[in-house]
């Protein structure tokens, strides 16, 4: 991530028609300064990178790279670093984030999401996640502090608007039980006051590409893949996640629509042999 800040950081000198030596005399840096950020060798301070688009004449990039390099070592972990100890620390990080936000919007196209879920599928969800990458076995403990973010659907301060993709409700998570369970708790969920509930049924017309995250206000988004979660704090980069997400909202149905899908999906596993 140094490297890629770096090669950001070399793309405004050069546009700016400065060579490295030029730019260090301006800032009054030793004159090796400006190739160690180039090449990720050394991280760049908020004090660097305010000279750096001052001399370059990039001041529209300040606020994006300051973030950059705020974040750069938190924003991508490892998941074998962030649950190294189990699934509860991480849930309990979790309720820190969520209480800090007014409006989380969350996508998710194949599962349900975390503060929706019911307890047996929270436990299927992580005891696969424990399997998978093997690490120690708190299952239990990980459940019971999931359930306990889901206050925060109660407190007044807070709204939600969650998009699944329809897949969400076909996907098996545990079994035909755990699912009606599951879904069941989705019909519930539409008359919460404060939150809004869309699906992006499944012919929709490919729009955005994308994968699961969540929006946390405007001031951070959350990605997560196979091997790490992603932390995003850049401005130019959380503008993009907002637009992904309202051209969802968009293609997502609501209301009686959403509902005759929830109650398909209900009565597809109830007819399951």
């Amino acid at each position: 991530m140094r490297e890629a800040l770096g090669g950001r950081l070399r793309e405004l000198r050069l546009n700016s028609g400065l060579s490295g030596t030029e730019l260090a005399n301006l800032a009054g840096w030793h004159q090796t300064k400006v190739s160690k950020i180039e090449y990720g060798k050394t991280k760049p301070t908020d004090a660097d990178i305010r000279a750096w688009c001052e001399h370059t004449g990039q001041a529209d990039q300040l606020a994006d790279l300051i973030a950059t390099v705020r974040n750069i070592e938190a924003s991508y972990l490892e998941w074998r670093r962030v649950l190294g100890t189990g699934t509860k620390r991480r849930q309990q990080a979790q309720i820190k984030f969520e209480s800090d936000t007014e409006l989380m919007r969350w996508y998710e196209p194949v599962l349900i999401p975390g503060l929706l879920q019911t307890a047996d599928y929270a436990h299927e969800i992580l005891r696969s996640v424990i399997e998978f990458q093997g690490i120690p076995n708190d299952v239990e403990e990980g459940v019971a502090t999931r359930m306990q973010r889901q206050q925060i659907l109660y407190q007044r301060k807070h709204r939600f608007h969650f998009v699944i993709g329809e897949q969400a409700l076909r996907t098996t998570v545990g079994d035909d039980r755990i699912m009606a369970g599951q879904i069941d708790r989705l019909l519930a969920v539409q008359n919460m006051p404060r939150v809004l509930f869309g699906i992006v049924p499944a012919e929709t017309r490919y729009q955005v590409p994308i994968s699961n995250f969540i929006m946390f206000d405007d001031r951070m988004v959350m990605v997560e893949n196979l091997t790490a979660e992603l932390t995003i704090t850049q401005p130019r980069e959380v503008t993009a996640y907002a637009r992904a997400f309202e051209i969802l909202a968009q293609q997502a149905v609501t209301g009686r629509a959403a509902r005759s899908l929830i109650t398909a999906a209900l009565e597809h596993r109830a007819d399951t042999p």
